[in-house]
């Protein structure tokens, strides 16, 4: 019980970042080409992680096809959830601009953006609880990545969401509830997936490593490349490299 409390801990942890930002957002003007030179950057530092501490784990525990078959199963199914999410007005969950529509513009929008913000969460925070796994060492590349990476997208959406006349409440509301399902999602990655075979684990690694890769092309790069452009490349190669810096100390 005392580990899945830690997973929960972390995940919980990883998952304020987006409180953090969401509070910036709201409360101080932040120019967006700072939000999307953040965003390139946790960028990425997701793509560190995903190489280093998902697939490369994934690889090591079971070989090559649950890496294959859970990455590309990953991707389909965040790029089909992601796709549904869109039509209903969660496109832009991710942009700082004016992109976002109201909720006059598009009922429902502000509960599509909310079930976005947690596919864009729970595989993260599953992937912290696991690590943590039959003794296993926490996977700090991937809680530094999910944590910088939330910063701006919660500072993003909430600029976003503002000003598309969502209130202060609404966007506590949202990011608070988040960081506290990226609490659970961890804690009951570590409690519900301890007595699963090598081969199952690592095509569950694979899974969350795919929807990341898959959401990072779809919602962050396009964030990030909106607005400082060819920015973006050099900014994303230095996350990464900052994140192999750290996974390597």
């Amino acid at each position: 019980m005392a580990g899945a409390l830690v997973a929960g801990g972390w995940g919980l942890f990883a998952g304020a970042a987006l409180l953090v930002g969401a509070a910036v957002g709201t409360l101080v003007r932040v120019p967006p080409r700072l939000i999307a030179l953040v965003m390139a950057f946790g960028s990425g530092v997701l793509m560190a992680a995903v190489s280093f501490e998902l697939i490369a784990e994934a690889y090591e525990r079971s070989g090559m096809v649950p890496v294959v078959t859970g990455a590309v199963g990953g991707a389909v199914v965040y790029s089909g959830a992601n796709a549904l999410l869109a039509r209903r007005g969660a496109r832009h969950r991710k942009r700082s601009g004016e992109q976002q529509p109201s909720e006059e513009e598009a009922p429902g929008s502000g509960n599509a953006m909310a079930l976005g913000a947690l596919l864009d969460g729970v595989p993260e925070s599953v992937v912290i609880g696991t690590s943590l796994l039959g003794g296993g060492h926490l996977g700090v590349a991937t809680v530094g990545a999910v944590f910088i990476s939330n910063l701006p997208e919660g500072l993003a959406s909430a600029a976003g969401m503002r000003a598309a006349g969502r209130g202060r409440g609404y966007v506590f509301a949202l990011w608070g509830g988040i960081a506290v399902v990226s609490g659970l999602a961890a804690l009951a990655g570590y409690a519900l997936l301890g007595g699963v075979s090598a081969a199952v684990m690592a095509t569950i690694t694979a899974v969350a490593g795919g929807a990341i890769l898959a959401m990072i092309a779809d919602t962050m790069i396009p964030e990030a490349y909106g607005r400082v452009h060819l920015l973006t490349g050099p900014v994303t190669v230095i996350g990464f490299l900052s994140a192999f810096a750290l996974a390597h100390l």
